[in-house]
């Protein structure tokens, strides 16, 4: 007996919910032993589940299944991480390209700042 993709996905904390981990695999982003799949598809131990994040993939090893969603001390009980170190390059190159393509606060003004700015320009 299996479990389903999209449910293994969000119980091992590979998604934050299950809709996110659903949309992610009919979206393609999601693979089993490199193979496109559907979120119903039943997955076994021993497969591998192929996850495209931006621009690197991370690769995880099914050492278990499970049907509830665990803490996250648990997972590497589930699952092994197999990505290469090559993939985990690509992300923090990516994750370092989104801290300097946006400076933090440099975005749209927060409501208090807002205020405070209107209250600067109505002085009187």
């Amino acid at each position: 007996m299996g479990v389903r993709v999209d449910k293994f996905v969000w119980c091992v904390r590979l998604a934050k919910t299950r809709s996110i981990a659903t949309e992610m695999v009919k979206k393609g982003k999601v693979r089993v032993n490199d193979e496109g799949i559907k979120p119903s598809k039943d997955i076994k131990g021993g497969d591998v589940i192929s996850i495209t994040k931006h621009n690197a993939v991370f690769k995880y090893r099914v050492k278990e299944l499970l049907d509830k969603r665990v803490g996250a001390k648990l997972v590497e009980n589930h699952i092994q991480d197999i990505t290469s170190p090559v993939e985990l390059e690509k992300f923090k190159t990516y994750q370092e390209a989104q801290k300097t393509y946006r400076n933090y606060g440099t975005g749209k003004p927060s409501k208090k700042d807002r205020r405070d700015l209107e209250d600067y320009l109505s002085w009187d």
